[in-house]
């Protein structure tokens, strides 16, 4: 394991993203303009989907359903787990709490990009149609965290926004019914739309695309992954005063709920009847966290949730330990298994 470890710190992309930390740490005046920061995030939301769809095309519902199915049931119980094991070991307040378990219901789709790479230079293939399954984990953790949020309120009766409306969710007479407003952050915010309607462009068009796709989208994708990364070590440097704030308990919940999440993946990607790639990346999808799915949602529906929190361990804790130490453990993890 410790040579896979070894050999991962070495990968361009984590270098990349440890000079992005390096810059920020010392104060460097390297700054990626705005424009092209979208840019960077676009092309891989649009990249990422492309190939799901076009693989995913290849398959019939026979031979994914299995691993959809898994991919629902992590999406689901992962925002569940973690506002139980916040509230009951940190006892963090809701609003944060309902933040924290939206952002880690969710997924990081760079820090699954790094682990495609990851697998390449192993060696290793995976089940092409597991790029459609970061699409599907996107959306239910953040569903289920904010449906949770306003049953506790409604609970309560003490609704923390103006006029009977709860975090998107408007409590009626019998059950919190989902606010328009969070279905569309939820369903139509960028990172969503981009990723679903890319996925739904690839499997129309499918293999016969692919030659238009290949080139930008295929043959690109680890170079615009290393500038995004390098970017992101940038932003991941700039919140780690932030974390300090917010004490040494959020800083282990940080680094071990990835590795709880990552062996539940692992096993649910093993039941499921996947390949050694395809389990470790199951895993792997797992231990990640959005910061940029869930926070957009969360901004709007749980606005007393604090973004230095949420945001800062995503990206500053959670991601970089990924990205370096829990990809090669996770994989490590998944070939005891397989």
């Amino acid at each position: 394991m410790f040579d896979i470890m070894i050999q991962n710190l070495l990968s361009p992309v984590v270098l990349f993203f440890v000079l992005g930390l390096i810059a920020a740490i010392f104060k460097s005046d390297l700054k990626f303009p705005s424009a092209l920061s979208e840019a960077l995030s676009i092309y891989l939301l649009v990249a990422i989907g492309m190939k799901g769809g076009i693989e995913l095309s290849n398959y019939s519902l026979e031979t994914v359903i299995h691993p959809i199915l898994g991919t629902l049931f992590i999406g689901v119980i992962t925002p569940i787990l973690t506002l139980i094991i916040l509230r009951l070991t940190i006892k963090i307040d809701i609003n944060n709490a309902i933040g924290l378990a939206a952002t880690y219901g969710s997924v990081s789709i760079v820090t699954y990009g790094a682990a495609l790479t990851f697998l390449e230079n192993q060696g290793t293939s995976y089940e092409s149609f597991m790029n459609a399954m970061v699409v599907l984990m996107e959306i239910p953790g953040i569903l289920v965290a904010l449906i949770i949020f306003g049953m506790i309120k409604k609970s309560k009766k003490q609704p923390l926004v103006p006029k009977h409306e709860v975090a998107g969710i408007v409590a009626g007479p019998s059950f919190p019914k989902i606010n328009i407003d969070v279905l569309k952050e939820s369903f139509f915010g960028k990172s969503v739309l981009l990723l679903l309607g890319s996925l739904f462009i690839g499997l129309i068009v499918g293999k016969e695309g692919l030659p238009i796709v290949q080139p930008l989208f295929m043959d690109l994708y680890n170079s615009i992954l290393m500038l995004f990364l390098l970017n992101m070590g940038i932003m991941a440097g700039e919140r780690l005063d932030l974390i300090k704030k917010h004490g040494v308990k959020l800083i282990v919940f940080a680094v071990c709920i990835p590795l709880v999440y990552g062996v539940l993946g692992i096993f649910v990607g093993y039941a499921s009847g996947l390949s050694l790639g395809g389990v470790a990346l199951m895993g792997i999808l797992a231990a990640s966290a959005s910061y940029i799915a869930a926070p957009a949602a969360l901004k709007t529906s749980v606005p007393d949730a604090n973004p230095s929190i949420y945001l800062g361990l995503a990206l500053g804790i959670t991601f970089p330990f990924n990205l370096i130490f829990g990809i090669p453990i996770l994989y490590q993890l998944a070939a005891w298994i397989v």
